[in-house]
């Protein structure tokens, strides 16, 4: 969506303020001077940079391009969006064959920071398992654990229910690297059958419909940025 455009239903909506009122369409304003805030939050935070929550389908790649030819989620973005917008990355890792939340962004300081185990931005997945983890498997995973030459960090889990041959379990992970879930698993003898990522910090998948992305909220982007120190 175009900038002036977005502006102006963000105005129309009445979730902008100058100087603590309401803004009216075609109010003019200093951005100098004036203090424009969208939400609650600093304009700034929209102007600067742009926000995207993805929800990523399997079979399509975390990635800004592919040489192979392979559908990216940059490839979600409608046509008619992509040259109102600038060119945008995705924050971290989501495999060829999960699903879930991305987050798309030109905000470079943040999405290395999102990545950054020093950051500890907490990852939250919901998992399906072929078999049921013994207790001593789960404690394994959530104390962390050594796979190959690799040591994984402790991760929350939480099981939610199960069949007769499968196990769903929601998984919390501070570290993100590549594969952690499927290699940690995997490891204990349960193989993953279904992974989606549904939290990256505060920010949320929601109901977002698969191949689907939406803007975030100023709100957001706050929350985001402050999760890891820049605001």
């Amino acid at each position: 969506m175009a900038a002036r455009r977005k502006a102006d239903l963000l105005v129309a909506a009445g979730r902008v303020k100058v100087n603590g009122e309401t803004a009216t369409p075609g109010r003019q304003v200093d951005p100098e001077r004036d203090r424009i805030t969208v939400n609650g939050q600093p304009a700034r935070l929209l102007a600067r940079h742009t926000y995207l929550a993805v929800n990523k389908p399997v079979g399509v790649l975390t990635a800004a391009s592919d040489p192979r030819g392979r559908r990216t989620v940059v490839d979600l973005l409608a046509r008619s969006h992509r040259s109102t917008l600038p060119r945008l990355y995705p924050v971290g890792r989501l495999d060829l064959n999960s699903r879930g939340l991305v987050l798309l962004t030109d905000d470079g300081e943040l999405a290395v920071r999102v990545m950054h185990p020093r950051y500890h931005v907490p990852k939250e997945y919901r998992v399906r398992l072929r078999g049921r983890p013994s207790a001593r498997a789960l404690a394994r995973a959530r104390e962390g654990m050594t796979v190959g030459d690799e040591r994984f960090q402790p991760a929350s889990i939480a099981v939610e229910g199960d069949d007769a041959d499968q196990v769903r379990l929601t998984m919390v992970l501070t570290e993100g690297r590549k594969r952690e879930v499927r290699r940690i698993w995997r490891a204990l003898g349960h193989p993953v059958l279904d992974l989606e990522r549904v939290r990256i910090g505060p920010l949320r998948l929601g109901r977002l419909q698969p191949g689907a992305m939406r803007e975030l909220s100023a709100m957001e982007v706050g929350e985001l940025r402050r999760s890891v120190g820049l605001a």
